[in-house]
């Protein structure tokens, strides 16, 4: 699907391989939401991954995945700062500041560390 911005400039075409259980997903969605992209979701079956998943993923193998422009955007929080950077003409999610910027990194990361294993206990 190729949308284009706000300001009428393409975007080019955005896909996110995601399952409607993953929280990790869910925060790209809401992401690209407040970022004003328009995408493509494209729903996976994680006991049978399509032959797309494991092209896009070949490392991991899990979503999500984003797919702009026919490259691969891995990992959820790698992907929240692409979005972050490539759409950057909208409010930015991480400051300006260098340090605030690290810091913000830090904690998303700690987060991330934390409700990981309690995430994977549950499901």
């Amino acid at each position: 699907m190729k949308v284009e911005a706000r300001n009428g400039k393409e975007m080019g075409e955005v896909k996110l391989f995601r399952t409607w259980s993953s929280p990790y997903a869910l925060m790209i969605v809401w992401a690209l939401k407040l970022k004003g992209v328009e995408f493509e979701t494209v729903y996976e079956d994680l006991a049978n991954k399509s032959s797309l998943l494991l092209e896009y993923n070949p490392i991991h193998k899990k979503v999500p995945v984003l797919l702009h422009n026919g490259t691969p955007i891995c990992e959820s929080l790698v992907i929240l700062e692409y979005i972050d950077e490539t759409w950057s003409s909208s409010t930015r999610f991480l400051p300006e500041d260098p340090l605030a910027r690290a810091t913000a990194r830090f904690w998303a990361k700690f987060n991330y560390e934390q409700v990981n294993p309690i995430i994977l206990l549950v499901s």
